[in-house]
């Protein structure tokens, strides 16, 4: 299993949180338990909330932290619920978060899954496998100005009107069933400079599908919202994105933690109301060292950013 999942920016997570050996720590993105493997470890009291919308992530962590089993609880969910899992769990504050918004690799490398456009398969997406939402019905059934605008926003395609057109031709036809025949539609839509691209031509288009899929966008939202009220004072919250749209959503939320007064510059004081919840500690995000790059070429996109509780 090591060799299947290098969690990414590990050591710069683990400093970033400033762990505790008592604190209650959550991993709102479990995947293969790299990242909670480690802050398991430097518990010594404390306990760690660690959720994932995948069962077979749970499954598989599990044995990989098995050693620690007395500190974890392990919960099937999605972070866009964290205020209701800690609710339920009896918990009303935490003392770090992490957030990796990553497919992991293992979902990656498993065909059937569908979320990649290098290997042959249903097209589904789906994170958690009970959700009734693919990506066959999101190819096949959404409307042409719905495609449209995931494609263009949630994976800033420069093509979207003609990958578009021609998905509402092909499914006329007949429906689009698998990651290949979606990959040749993309492909046939693109000029042949676009096609020599060092980026794979259908990598924004899935992006933006397994996006909409799996309602992303939104459950970063609500995690980011809560995140900050579920943190105790000096708690860390850690992100990690992999794509501009991610890094834009929690830029803005931590700045807005920080600097969220909506009066006018020129006001001498503040009447607003606005209370700051967050510091910011990473001014600029955090990549991956040369080292990492070269051992794991999938941290290449990744960007961390932590704020505190103030």
């Amino acid at each position: 299993m090591e060799q299947l999942h290098k969690p990414v920016l590990l050591k710069e997570c683990i400093e970033g949180l400033n762990i505790r050996p008592d604190g209650i720590y959550l991993d709102g993105t479990l995947g293969r338990g790299g990242h909670s493997l480690e802050i398991a470890k430097r518990l010594r009291g404390g306990r760690l909330i660690a959720v994932d919308r995948d069962e077979t992530a749970i499954r598989e962590s599990r044995e990989r932290l098995k050693e620690y089993l007395d500190r974890i609880s392990f919960v099937h969910g999605n972070f866009g619920e964290i205020k209701r899992i800690l609710g339920e769990l009896g918990i009303d504050g935490v003392d770090g978060m992490l957030f990796d918004l990553g497919v992991s690799s293992p979902q990656l490398d498993d065909a059937k899954r569908g979320f990649s456009y290098m290997a042959d398969a249903p097209l589904d997406m789906r994170m958690d496998e009970s959700s009734p939402l693919t990506a066959y019905e999101v190819v096949n059934g959404w409307d042409e100005q719905r495609l449209k605008r995931i494609l263009f926003e949630y994976g800033e395609e420069r093509y979207t009107q003609k990958i578009v057109s021609n998905i509402v031709k092909k499914r006329a036809v007949k429906p689009i069933e698998t990651t290949f025949e979606l990959v040749d539609i993309i492909k046939s839509s693109m000029p042949p400079e676009a096609l020599r691209e060092k980026q794979h031509p259908a990598k924004r288009s899935f992006q933006a599908i397994r996006i909409a899929v799996n309602d992303e966008l939104g459950s970063i939202s609500e995690m980011l919202s809560d995140a900050a009220d579920m943190l105790k004072r000096g708690g860390r919250l850690a992100v990690i994105s992999f794509h501009s749209l991610e890094d834009r959503l929690v830029k803005n939320a931590m700045q807005s933690g920080e600097k969220g007064c909506t009066c006018p510059k020129d006001f001498p004081v503040c009447v607003c109301g606005f209370v700051p919840k967050l510091k910011v500690i990473t001014k600029k995000p955090v990549t991956a060292t040369k080292e990492e790059l070269e051992e794991n070429p999938r941290s290449r996109s990744a960007k961390l950013r932590i704020a505190e509780r103030i």
